[in-house]
């Protein structure tokens, strides 16, 4: 059978372990800056992290030679988590394939890579952190749908990793889904939201989210007002996620990602206030690399901050210890603990 270049495209990238596939045209992403805008305009103190975006919108503007976007979409919710780290770690976070050269889901994304490269196929990625708004080319593709959460869902729920191209090729393949839309009456997840930063369906301040809070903002959380609601969380956040109805069985642990159940074991609140700089530079720095090198600090805070949320008796001789840590963001940030539990003030 003769197959036409989108549909090679797409059989290739379900052969490699990917979930769909679907091409769109680089005009597709024209909305999403009215969409930004809209964003903004609700959040104006969002706009000095989200208005680089913006050129999501203008691919052509950094790549004149841009005609279509390759979106795909593969399945992460069958990995093992250790039990001890969940509603510590967010779940993406433990089994992050971005940047992971020992994860198949890395090296199938170069496989894929190299396909489109077989086929003459000028074209350009960005691993780290998407070469478009993701969520909004798997949306215009039909891949899946956007929840109330803001998340991505398809058939797999909302634990799917999101990966794009952009190529120099007219090409499109939009793809059927079937996937209910949220009932009008449910607000489990903005209810459920520790922060409320998730305030109404669809909306989300980027700065008060709690997966922001840990690792791009909260660099003094003795001072955040939203220190007390962010619970045991460390690195990331699942809450959202994790109370929607369209996520009920949808996480089946089947395979092992690649050491981490040997890293897990490496991890609690108590040994992460024991780690040293050596290791939380390059090992947790690594592996969960939105907190970088030189602020690794960051890691003994937040567990400062979850053991004051959740505080027991055992925790006081880890934060004694973190009274004398090298670091003085950690000093201050147990100090404070401190004097709050000596107070009585939890």
């Amino acid at each position: 059978m003769n197959l036409n270049l989108e549909y090679k495209i797409k059989n290739k990238a379900i052969e490699l372990g990917y979930e769909n596939c679907g091409i769109i045209s680089i005009d597709d992403m024209k909305e999403y800056s009215d969409k930004l805008r809209e964003r903004i305009n609700k959040f104006p103190e969002i706009e000095k992290h989200s208005k680089e975006f913006y050129s999501f919108a203008n691919l052509q503007k950094d790549y004149p030679w841009a005609e279509s976007i390759i979106i795909c979409t593969r399945r992460y919710g069958k990995y093992k988590i250790p039990k001890h780290l969940e509603g510590l770690i967010g779940k993406y976070y433990l089994v992050d394939s971005r940047t992971d050269t020992n994860s198949q889901d890395y090296q199938d994304s170069l496989l894929f890579e190299n396909y489109l490269n077989e086929l003459r196929l000028k074209n350009i990625t960005n691993r780290e952190f998407g070469v478009t708004a993701l969520r909004w080319a798997a949306l215009k593709s039909g891949i899946g749908i956007v929840r109330k959460n803001n998340f991505l869902y398809t058939e797999s729920g909302s634990w799917v990793y999101l990966e794009a191209w952009v190529i120099d090729k007219k090409l499109t393949l939009k793809v059927e889904n079937n996937l209910k839309k949220c009932p009008p009456n449910c607000n489990i997840c903005v209810k459920s939201c520790p922060t409320k930063s998730l305030q109404e369906p669809y909306t989300i301040n980027r700065n008060t989210c709690v997966s922001c809070l840990n690792t791009w903002e909260g660099w003094d959380l003795s001072k955040d007002k939203h220190n007390s609601e962010m619970g045991n969380w460390v690195y990331g956040c699942d809450v959202c996620q994790d109370v929607c109805p369209f996520n009920k069985n949808k996480w089946s642990e089947e395979e092992e990602f690649p050491y981490l159940e040997d890293l897990g074991d490496l991890i609690s609140l108590e040994k992460i206030i024991e780690m040293d700089y050596e290791f939380l530079r390059n090992i947790m720095s690594s592996k969960f690399w939105y907190i970088p090198k030189d602020d690794v600090w960051k890691w003994k805070s937040n567990t400062i901050n979850a053991m004051l949320n959740n505080y027991n008796k055992s925790y006081e001789k880890y934060i004694n210890m973190a009274c004398n840590d090298e670091n003085e963001n950690v000093r201050k940030m147990a100090y404070w603990a401190k004097e709050k539990i000596i107070s009585g003030i939890l």
